[in-house]
């Protein structure tokens, strides 16, 4: 069920009367985007697979910031799925503006070791999920001929990571979706992907080999949740001339 409170307004919302979607919206960086978005005073769906009570209890968070929000379960590496959760979208807000793409899977595993259930799991989430959402989305947004898809890849998509080539060839892939799709869907849709370096969480412990990480970043430090939802936010608000575009938000890992 769909609950709003009155709007005020008279706030400072770039995002009022737009529809968002952030897949695996119900924790973590998810979290922290379809809040950021919410309070900029976008309507959101809070997709999620197996987190409902995080999606649940996220979406709820959002009503209560005044706007309207709806949790909505779908595993995107089902295409069927997918094209669920966005007909139950078209029906209860009538259009949607953004689209994040957030929904990922990440595990390790040594080169010798991956098997094909391995690639399917990740491929499944990270590339083909992210395809059929956009695919979708786009047919939504092509009909007000305007919208926003933001990918959320990686540095694994620009590093090669030994420990995790599924996991990296799954993200470099994800970029070239996001390239793609830009140039497919111009000039009326803006496609761009955020690529995440090491975030950490509060209640996160900084092992030997995170601090290890963070001493190489230039920056000597992690991330947040917050740090990339302020990218997300940027590129669904402003950004008017970029697409096809990849930003990473890192701390300056990424410079060779």
């Amino acid at each position: 069920m769909i609950v709003s409170k009155r709007r005020n307004e008279n706030d400072d919302a770039p995002l009022r009367g737009r529809v968002a979607l952030v897949t695996g919206g119900g924790r973590r960086i998810g979290r922290e985007i379809a809040l950021t978005l919410a309070r900029a005073g976008a309507d959101a769906v809070v997709n999620y697979s197996q987190s409902r009570g995080g999606a649940e209890a996220t979406a709820r968070e959002i009503r209560r910031l005044g706007v309207r929000a709806l949790a909505l379960r779908a595993d995107i590496a089902r295409p069927a799925q997918v094209e669920a959760m966005f007909r139950r979208v078209d029906r209860e807000f009538a259009r949607l503006d953004i689209l994040v793409n957030n929904a990922g899977i990440f595990f390790p595993a040594r080169w010798e070791k991956l098997t094909e259930k391995d690639w399917d799991r990740i491929l499944g989430v990270n590339l083909k999920g992210a395809f059929f959402c956009a695919q979708a989305a786009a047919r939504m947004m092509l009909k007000r001929k305007r919208g926003r898809i933001i990918n959320i890849s990686s540095l694994g998509g620009i590093q090669a990571w030994p420990s995790y080539m599924h996991y990296c060839s799954s993200k470099a892939a994800n970029i070239m979706l996001t390239r793609c799709l830009a140039k497919a869907l111009a000039p009326h849709i803006q496609v761009n992907s955020v690529a995440p370096g090491t975030i950490l969480f509060p209640d996160e412990e900084r092992t030997s080999e995170i601090r290890k990480i963070i001493s190489a970043t230039p920056l000597k430090k992690a991330g947040s949740a917050q740090d990339i939802a302020q990218m997300v936010l940027y590129l669904a608000t402003k950004a008017d001339f970029i697409t096809g575009q990849v930003f990473a938000v890192d701390g300056g890992k990424s410079i060779p």
